[in-house]
């Protein structure tokens, strides 16, 4: 209701997650339009032996944490080869969607019946004090470019709290989306197949079920920007007429404007430079970078 009540309006994407959220993302992910998937796959699929000599450096023991799980479609390349490799690992993965936590653990089950798991369901600062009681050191994943739906202040604190949470020899795996052709970017953003539209618009679904909100969907359609000069790309929920909608839980009504938008997720897009300096402000050292073939995307090991 802040969000909405604000001057310019806005909705955290942390909210996009309801079970059918998550389903509808498991669904853009699978994209050919949406490029960030594979190219984290082909990192994963061509350099992992590379990745895993950088994960055990420090020790042959580690846990791999990893924030925003989802289906562990890349992570579970990285869990075959590193299975093969050594069983002295646990991995654990934390999700805000139940839903999609326990599908990930019915998968592993069937797929990688060695392999040790603790699931965590909920806020990664509040999950990853639990799991620091552990003596062994972590690598806490955050992968698919995950870390671009935040402004840079957001990341900067955001990676100056899990520094906090970090010890001696723990490392940090992040992926980052880089700046690139624009009509590539817009291209997997605002695809041809609407599935990012019914992905913003299900909130507004989702506010309608549990908060007793009006909203009539097909009066906003979704709207798809990039800056290619800050490698900002945001998304929108345009209203398409003068409306008011009614929370009846609140007691509330919200005006728009015909036009006036909604800003949904922000999606930002960096360059070497940006990485560095964002690894930097928040007292990480970049250690090392792993590049698919095309340079559109790139994971970064960090370390204290």
């Amino acid at each position: 209701m802040d969000g909405l009540m604000a001057e310019r309006k806005y909705l955290s994407s942390k909210y996009f997650y309801d079970k059918r959220g998550s389903e509808i993302f498991q669904v853009i992910m699978r994209m050919p339009e949406y490029y960030l998937t594979d190219c984290e796959l082909e990192i994963f699929e061509k350099q992992k032996q590379e990745i895993y000599a950088a994960f055990s450096q420090n020790s042959s023991a580690f846990e791999l944490v990893e924030l925003g799980a989802g289906d562990g479609l890349k992570t579970k390349i990285l869990l075959s080869y590193f299975l093969a490799k050594n069983n002295d690992f646990e991995y654990a993965p934390i999700d805000i969607s139940e839903t999609a936590v326990h599908q990930l653990l019915n998968d592993l089950e069937k797929e990688f019946p060695s392999l040790k798991t603790r699931a965590l369901i909920g806020d990664y600062f509040h999950l990853l004090e639990e799991l620091n009681h552990q003596n062994i050191p972590k690598v806490i994943m955050f992968l698919g470019s995950n870390i671009g739906n935040f402004s840079w202040d957001e990341a900067v604190s955001f990676l100056s709290e899990l520094r906090r949470q970090m010890k001696e020899n723990d490392l940090l795996f992040i992926g980052f989306d880089l700046k690139k052709d624009s009509r590539i970017i817009l291209n997997a953003y605002s695809d041809p197949h609407g599935h990012t539209a019914a992905f913003n618009l299900n909130l507004l679904q989702r506010m309608n079920r549990e908060l007793e909100a009006d909203f009539n969907l097909s009066n906003f359609k979704h709207l798809e920007t990039y800056d290619e000069d800050n490698g900002a790309t945001k998304s929108f929920l345009i209203s398409q007429q003068k409306q008011k909608v009614y929370f009846s839980k609140f007691e509330e009504e919200i005006s728009f404007e015909k036009g006036e938008g909604i800003f949904m997720e922000i999606s930002q897009k960096y360059d070497e430079q940006m990485i560095q300096g964002l690894a930097s402000a928040a007292g990480f050292e970049v250690k090392k970078n792993f590049y698919d073939s095309r340079r559109y995307y790139l994971n970064s090991l960090w370390e204290l």
